[in-house]
C-alpha cells in the first residue's frame, strides 16, 4: 500500500501544501519598447513562481536588496514579509522592490490555496474593470491631432479619457511663459546627451538632468503669463468641441509651475467639465493642495507617487483631494492599494488607479480594483503597443477589449507564465538576460532593527 501511495503522489501536483511552502530564488527580466519596469519571479521548493514587477523607471535593486530577508520564508505569510521589508520602501520609484515582491507573494499564494488575489481580498465588487487611455501622441500636436487621437480611443470602446497639457506645449512661444532669463533653455539642454566622452558624458547629462529636472514646482520660478494660459485653455476649448462633453476627460503633465499658476489655469479650465487635474504639484505639499481644491470646481487628483496609506491621510483630513490615485507597484503593492481606497471611501473619495506597467503590474492593480468599491477606473498606457499583452499567457486576448478588462477566475494574479519568446524579442539591450541568476544577493544583510 505504501509503495502504491508513494507511486501515485510522484504523479500528483503538490502545490496545495502551502504550509510548506518557501521561497527559494528571486530572478528578473527587462523589456524596452513597452511600459514596464523589471519583471520578476519568485521561486518556491514546490515548483510554484509568482509573478512580480519593480515599476518603470526604478532599479531591481530595489527588490534584489531585500531578496535574503526573503529566502527560506513561506510566501503565503503576505502580511508578515511585508512588515519586515516595508521600511526599504519610499515615495515614486523608491517603492518599487517593495511593492513588487508584495504582488509576487499574492500571486504566490493565490496560486498555493487555488483561488484569485481578489478573493483573498473579501471578493469582488464587479467582473470587470473600466480602463482609461491615456493617449500621447508623438511631438507636439494640435488641438485636431489630439482630439483625433482621443476619438480613436472612443471608437476603440474607452469610456474614460485623459491627455497631457502642460507647459512643453508652450515652449519656444515668445511671450506664454515667464522665468529667469535662460533656465528654460537650461531645462530643454539637459535633455540632450552631453558632448565629449561617450561614458563619461552620459553620466554627465544623468547627473545635469536629475539637478534640473529634480527641482520640484515652487521653485523653478516658472509663470504662465496671460498668453500662455490664453493658449492652454484654447487648447482643451478645441479639444473638447471636437470630442464632445459627455465623455469623462482628465488632464495630467502640467509641468513644473507653482500653486498659484495651478489655481489661474484650473479656473481657466472649469468650463470644460474636467473628470480631473493630475498631480499639479508636488504630492508632499498637502496645504498647497489645499489651497488648489478650495479654490476651483475641478476635481483635484494626486498619488501615484505615494507610498503607504498613511500618508493619504493628510490629503484626505484637508479636504485636499477629490480622486486618489495610487499605483499598486508604488503604494506598497495589492493590499495597501485596497486599504488606500478603503481609507478614502471613509472621507467620500473616489479612487482611480495609475498604471504604467506591465500585464503583471495592470492584473495586480485590478485585483485591488474588483475588491474595492469606491475604485473608478485604471489607467491604461500601453493602448498602441500591439504586443503588450502578448508578454503572458493564460488570460484572453487581447486583455482589454472595448475599454474593460474582465476580472480574472485563475489563481493569483491569473497568470500562467511569462512568453520568454515575446520578452526575448524586445528585451532591454542594457539588460539582454532573461532570469538570470542572482545568487550574489542571497547573503546581502543588515540588521536592520529600528530601535536600540
Amino acid at each position: 500500500m505504501t509503495d502504491k501511495f508513494e507511486d501515485t503522489l510522484a504523479h500528483v501536483n503538490t502545490f496545495s501544501r502551502p504550509a510548506d511552502l518557501k521561497i527559494t530564488d528571486m530572478r528578473f527580466a527587462k523589456v524596452t519598447g513597452a511600459p514596464s519596469g523589471f519583471l520578476m519571479k519568485l521561486y518556491t521548493n514546490q515548483g510554484l513562481v509568482g509573478f512580480g514587477e519593480v515599476r518603470d523607471g526604478a532599479s531591481s535593486t530595489y527588490a534584489l536588496m531585500l531578496k535574503s530577508r526573503l529566502l527560506g520564508e513561506n510566501p503565503c505569510n503576505i502580511d508578515k514579509l511585508f512588515r519586515r521589508i516595508k521600511q526599504f520602501g519610499g515615495p515614486a520609484r523608491q517603492g518599487g522592490g517593495v511593492s513588487g515582491i508584495e504582488v509576487a507573494l499574492w500571486d504566490l499564494a493565490g496560486k498555493a490555496y487555488g483561488v484569485p488575489v481578489w478573493q483573498m481580498l473579501g471578493g469582488k465588487f464587479r467582473d470587470r474593470i473600466r480602463m482609461y487611455a491615456d493617449t500621447a501622441v508623438q511631438g507636439r500636436p494640435d488641438s485636431r491631432a489630439m482630439a483625433e487621437a482621443l476619438k480613436d480611443r472612443i471608437d476603440q470602446g474607452y469610456t474614460f479619457l485623459k491627455m497631457d497639457l502642460g507647459i512643453d506645449r508652450l515652449l519656444g512661444e515668445p511671450g506664454a511663459l515667464s522665468a529667469p532669463l535662460g533656465f528654460l533653455e537650461e531645462m530643454e539642454r539637459a535633455g540632450r546627451p552631453y558632448p565629449g566622452n561617450e561614458e563619461w558624458g552620459w553620466r554627465l547629462h544623468r547627473n545635469r538632468h536629475y539637478d534640473v529636472m529634480n527641482l520640484a514646482h515652487p521653485f523653478t520660478h516658472i509663470h504662465l503669463t496671460p498668453l500662455g494660459l490664453d493658449r492652454l485653455e484654447g487648447f482643451v476649448a478645441e479639444v473638447r468641441e471636437q470630442i464632445g462633453y459627455e465623455v469623462p476627460l482628465a488632464i495630467d503633465h502640467l509641468g513644473h509651475i507653482g500653486v498659484q499658476d495651478a489655481i489661474e489655469l484650473a479656473r481657466r479650465l472649469e468650463p470644460y467639465h474636467l473628470a480631473w487635474l493630475e498631480d499639479a504639484i508636488p504630492w508632499q505639499l498637502t496645504d498647497q493642495y489645499q489651497r488648489l481644491a478650495h479654490a476651483t470646481t475641478v476635481p483635484i487628483c494626486t498619488g501615484e507617487d505615494i507610498y503607504l496609506k498613511e500618508n493619504f491621510r493628510p490629503l484626505l483630513e484637508l479636504d485636499a483631494v477629490s480622486i486618489v490615485h495610487p499605483d499598486v507597484l508604488t503604494v506598497g503593492g495589492i493590499m495597501e492599494l485596497k486599504k488606500v481606497g478603503d481609507l478614502a471611501q471613509d472621507y467620500g473619495v473616489s479612487m482611480a488607479i495609475h498604471m504604467a506597467e506591465s500585464p503583471v503590474g495592470c492584473l495586480a492593480a485590478v485585483q485591488a480594483a474588483a475588491a474595492t468599491e469606491n475604485f473608478v477606473a485604471l489607467e491604461h498606457h500601453a493602448v498602441d503597443i500591439p504586443w503588450w499583452d502578448d508578454m503572458v499567457t493564460g488570460l484572453p486576448r487581447p486583455l482589454i477589449q472595448q475599454g474593460f478588462l474582465r476580472v480574472p477566475e485563475g489563481a493569483g494574479l491569473g497568470i500562467e507564465d511569462f512568453h520568454d519568446a515575446v520578452l526575448a524579442a524586445h528585451r532591454d539591450p542594457a539588460r539582454p538576460g532573461l532570469w538570470e541568476a542572482t545568487s550574489r544577493w542571497d547573503d546581502d544583510w543588515s540588521h536592520d532593527r529600528l530601535w536600540s
